[in-house]
């Protein structure tokens, strides 16, 4: 995937490249061979009393043990189980025996939750949560995938958890993470980005914005929730306030992955294209900025969460088969013994 090119009716090195391979793949590439994923949903109380919706792609009783292992993967901004990306990776793992996961954020799974939060980039305490759970409920080895703010925020967690983090996952992958959130906030905010995308990810975060307001009219002011043009308008009226930030600028600083991938102490993997519309190229990690646990992927094209492959209309597939090609031999060579008893938390 470092090496990756896209196909050539997708742009390749032109400056509209960066587009097209990432809204053609959201839309119209082939998600997954074979039938499409079907998933069973769970739903978990969370421990402030709120509740998250888990989809979960169970294997064939013929090939079920559950010792196989789980793929989690962590969905982007406004993202859900039903995502290209999601669908993606539910076929790599149906195809190679692996149990499979999306847990939804909060306010995703289409049913508003009850807490005054919802979720962000940096929001490592859901993450970690999640994964302790995730660890209490199977046996068998486990690796992490985040997606866009999904992938940031996993990172946090695996930044913030260090050296424990082995004790929940073998492994972790983060696909297109905005790793500097105020430079991911600018470039989404200019241009054709903001009439492409800006207005996109609003029409969907202003409207779940607004019922939060109607449950908790003293915390936000919907009346400046409609006025919204950007998202540093809307972390500063939403996504700060409900989640203890002083303003967007404190939000995007601490909550930003780069400044500390150093911490990280897991086998960890980091894809990032250079023509990725919403993460500039110039705010993305150089080798020596990250630990001997990370491993970064930067190929020149594959836009944000795209990376396309094949004659048209293309598919979607070789993201899932790289991630999990290269996760796959940490899992394999880190797995944790297995639990003799499978309500036991935590990994003896």
């Amino acid at each position: 995937m470092d090496t990756y090119r896209s196909p050539a009716w997708l742009a390749g090195d032109s400056e509209l490249g960066g587009h097209l391979q990432t809204i053609w793949p959201a839309l119209f590439s082939t998600r997954y061979q074979g039938p499409p994923p079907v998933f069973t949903r769970e739903r978990w109380t969370t421990p402030d009393g709120d509740f998250i919706d888990v989809d979960w792609q169970e294997l064939p009783a013929s090939m079920a043990p559950v010792q196989r292992p789980l793929l989690v993967l962590f969905h982007g901004l406004e993202g859900s189980s039903r995502s290209h990306y999601a669908q993606a990776f539910a076929n790599w793992a149906r195809e190679n025996g692996w149990r499979y996961a999306v847990p939804h954020f909060r306010g995703c799974s289409g049913e508003m939750n009850l807490a005054p939060r919802a979720y962000h980039s940096g929001d490592y305490e859901e993450i970690g949560w999640i994964l302790d759970r995730m660890r209490s409920k199977h046996v068998g080895p486990i690796a992490a995938v985040g997606v866009s703010l999904g992938g940031n925020a996993l990172l946090r967690w695996a930044e913030e958890a260090g050296a424990t983090a082995g004790g929940a996952v073998n492994a972790v992958a983060a696909v297109s993470a905005p790793l500097d959130l105020a430079a991911g906030g600018a470039a989404i905010g200019r241009g054709v980005n903001r009439h492409l995308y800006t207005r996109m990810f609003l029409n969907s975060m202003v409207p779940k914005a607004l019922k939060k307001a109607a449950q908790y009219p003293k915390l936000l002011d919907a009346r400046a929730l409609r006025q919204v043009r950007d998202l540093y308008q809307f972390d500063n009226l939403f996504t700060a306030p409900l989640h203890g930030f002083r303003n967007t600028e404190d939000y995007w600083a601490r909550g930003s992955a780069k400044p500390h991938l150093h911490h990280i102490r897991i086998p960890t993997l980091v894809i990032n294209a250079l023509n990725d519309p919403f993460v500039p190229s110039y705010s993305l990690p150089h080798p020596g900025e990250v630990g001997a646990c990370v491993t970064l992927w930067q190929p020149h094209h594959g836009g944000h969460v795209g990376f396309p492959r094949g004659r048209w209309p293309g598919h979607v597939l070789t993201l899932p088969e790289q991630v999990m090609g290269w996760m796959s031999g940490h899992v394999a060579a880190d797995s944790p013994p297995v639990h003799n008893d499978p309500s036991t938390p935590g990994v003896p």
